[in-house]
């Protein structure tokens, strides 16, 4: 009796597989840049591309650290108030420098120290004392906003000496924030993809039991996560303080939501356990680029952030979806 065989039925991929976030973002940048620059020639003018990079390179750069945060299964609101507090030491130094007195780069590198110490006291907070950092970052964002309030009562600071302008410097004819943005985010997505900790990162944010077991220690990786965090704000925050010849002590309005918007938007997971820096830059980049396409389209500015949290809806939905489906699929 002859058998009958048949070929096993060829599973089908969903396409979510074959396309990442990156790329998603990618095509999303090249179609806007084409359709404004339909509206107005001058979108894609050289000295428009580079201000939409440079504008993107302070939020990029934060976001390397929001990224690392969201992806351990955290969350930082206190970035924006951060940001203000470092801006302002950062040129009350700048000002101080006096010539035979301290040198002017304290100015870039205090911002540098104050910012991973405050990072550290989030992260001991939130992995030891096991304060959900919603929480812990919602009071710390009141009060680094409220401390500065009442120590500079808001005044400008003016008087920036000169060379320390570093966001407005050019290197090739390139804004010097560009190349922050660029080398950072490659050397933070290397690191994130070969180093120990950058792959403990994943393991505690995607499943933190099963990461204990391992051998992985959650409080050191959430502790570490944060103080990182807080470099790259410091960061962040010298590129802030030295794009302008002028720092106002006040926190920047709205500025944690777009580092949130990038890191979410650009493949982050809300859940924690996956998403890339790349996609934070990109998205970073999107962003800003919205803002400008909608000045160039004369369209009102107020309609940024319904875009910012539109987009953030769609991507936590779309997320969601991703995993549901991964679930199915075993």
């Amino acid at each position: 009796m002859a058998t009958i065989t048949t070929k096993p039925k060829r599973e089908r991929q969903p396409l979510s597989r074959f396309i990442s976030q990156e790329l998603v973002l990618i095509i999303a940048i090249v179609v806007l840049a084409l359709v404004v620059n339909n509206i107005n020639p001058r979108f894609l003018a050289t000295r428009n591309v580079l201000d939409v990079l440079t504008n993107s390179a302070i939020f990029a750069v934060a976001a390397i650290g929001m990224s690392m945060v969201i992806i351990s299964g955290n969350i930082d609101i206190s970035v924006g108030a951060l940001i203000g507090v470092l801006a302002t030491i950062s040129g009350r130094l700048a000002v101080g420098a006096e010539p035979g007195g301290y040198p002017l780069w304290l100015a870039w590198v205090v911002p540098l120290i104050v910012g991973p110490f405050i990072g550290g006291v989030i992260g001991f907070l939130v992995a030891y004392a096991r304060i959900p950092a919603i929480v812990v970052t919602l009071g710390m964002r009141s009060i680094l906003q409220g401390g500065l309030i009442i120590a500079t009562g808001g005044e400008w600071i003016y008087n920036l000496p000169e060379g320390y302008a570093l966001a407005q410097q050019r290197i090739l004819d390139v804004p010097v924030p560009i190349y922050f943005m660029v080398i950072l985010t490659v050397l933070a997505a290397i690191w994130m993809r070969y180093s120990g900790l950058g792959r403990s990162m994943y393991a505690v944010g995607g499943n933190a039991e099963a990461a204990r077991l391992s051998g992985i220690s959650e409080q050191r990786v959430v502790f570490q996560v944060f103080v990182i965090n807080g470099l790259m704000v410091g960061i962040a925050s010298v590129l802030f303080a030295t794009k302008f010849n002028a720092i106002q002590s006040t926190v920047p309005p709205g500025i944690e939501l777009q580092i949130i918007t990038a890191a979410v938007v650009g493949g982050v997971s809300i859940l924690g356990g996956t998403g890339t820096v790349i996609g934070s830059m990109l998205a970073a980049i999107f962003i800003v680029m919205i803002g400008s396409a909608l000045t160039f389209a004369r369209v009102s500015d107020y309609w940024i952030q319904a875009i910012q949290g539109l987009l953030i809806l769609l991507t936590v939905l779309l997320d969601l979806f991703r995993r549901r489906q991964m679930r199915r699929g075993g």
